[in-house]
């Protein structure tokens, strides 16, 4: 009897969850088991998953102390099924690869590497590290593969990576590297799949909506600019995140609050964003909800679709024009109504909506008159990942 396609399996380790899928290698990658554990650290810490015959999902609580602790119930857990034993490698979304600009496969050296970088975003580095060494720890043989947040924007122009600090610092890899880089990727793709010819010669804006959020200008399939820097507080307002913020605030906070280093990071990250501004939610669903009897809620929707619409504005300039506009990301995909007032007020540059396809979230949402091309496209990171594994490890059966 022949042995069933081997699999691939892909992490995508975040500041407090872990989401994993397995996908099974054939002419086309066959999604199977795929879920997340979410709020490691924290209370109510809660493991969610949905098998492939299956289409309700399962979850259940359980007690993890850090990401150490998560990494090494996944893979217990995991151990449990079938189709654990056929796998073949690991993919592993990484938020920050400096330079690197494809996937690698894990070695001592990246590791190393990875460890000295560290520092340039404690809140994922870190974890992700830990998942690499736990999976490393338990079962050595196993191929691991680091897919990089940052590769897809090594395109960008040198003007568009630098800082304008002392020229020393952009040696030592401090500039604007810009991240969703695997979102961005898989959408290039999407557009190409679709037959839309400005993926390949044209001008593209992405726009990655969800809890963390940022833009990309694509020119001819390639990043030449993103609204994320050195960092991804950096760019538009975002769940939690401030986006960018006039950097004389971080030493008038320390003279009037007596802010440390720490205390800044940990506000602009985690307690901004649509969460500071209304006070109550950090999800756009919510502040929706609430807009009408809400002036700090309905302030924050209003901040986050004039800024998403002077990234466009900007990104129209940077590129020379727009033929098409993408819309992903938990609200890009599944928000009409932050879509219609981002795209109502870009008339200038040629975008007209339909408001029925909108509301309906069509894969494409502008009329048939509209200059640019609108679409809605669910994104995939972690098929992204397993499509890059296959590529790299040359796993296409013939």
């Amino acid at each position: 009897m022949k042995p069933p396609n081997p699999f691939i399996l892909t992490l995508n380790g975040g500041s407090s969850s872990i989401r994993f899928a397995l996908y099974q290698i054939g002419k086309l990658l066959k999604p199977g088991l795929h879920g997340k554990i979410d709020r490691i650290g924290v209370s109510g810490t809660k493991l969610t998953y949905t098998d492939s015959n299956k289409k309700q999902p399962n979850s259940r609580r359980i007690a993890l102390s850090d990401h150490k602790s998560a990494a090494n119930f996944l893979v217990d857990w995991l151990e449990k099924h079938v189709a654990f034993a056929s796998v073949k490698a690991v993919g592993h979304r990484v938020v920050h690869g400096m330079k690197h600009t494809e996937p690698e496969i894990v070695t001592p050296k990246l590791l190393k590497e990875l460890h000295r970088i560290s520092s340039f975003d404690p809140d994922h580095l870190p974890s992700e590290i830990k998942l690499i060494e736990v999976f490393r720890q338990r079962h050595p043989k196993l191929t691991q593969i680091v897919c990089f947040d940052t590769a897809f924007h090594q395109t960008m122009p040198r003007v568009a990576k630098l800082l304008p600090i002392p020229r020393r610092y952009f040696a030592k890899g401090i500039q604007r590297y810009g991240f969703h880089g695997l979102s961005y990727a898989y959408l290039v793709e999407e557009l190409k799949r679709l037959g839309n010819p400005a993926a390949t010669k044209g001008y593209v804006i992405l726009a990655h909506l969800g809890n963390g959020a940022s833009l990309a200008a694509v020119r001819d399939g390639k990043s030449i600019d993103t609204s994320m820097g050195f960092t991804p507080t950096a760019g538009l307002v975002m769940s939690t995140r401030s986006g960018d913020l006039d950097p004389g605030l971080v030493s008038y906070l320390a003279r009037t609050e007596k802010m440390s280093a720490a205390q800044f990071q940990k506000m602009v990250n985690h307690e901004s964003g649509l969460l500071g501004i209304s006070e109550t939610s950090s999800d756009m669903r919510d502040l929706v909800a609430r807009e009408t009897k809400d002036v700090r809620a309905a302030e924050a929707v209003e901040l986050f679709c004039y800024q998403a619409r002077k990234w466009i504005g900007s990104f129209a300039a940077a590129l020379g024009g727009v033929d098409t506009i993408v819309f992903a990301g938990g609200i890009g995909e599944n928000m009409p109504i932050i879509r219609a007032r981002i795209c109502d007020e870009l008339n200038f540059i040629g975008v007209k909506i339909d408001k029925a396809r909108n509301k309906k979230s069509a894969a494409v949402i502008s009329t048939n008159a509209s200059k640019v091309n609108v679409r809605v496209i669910r994104t995939d990171e972690e098929l992204m990942i397993a499509r890059s594994v296959v590529r790299l490890l040359n796993l296409n059966p013939n």
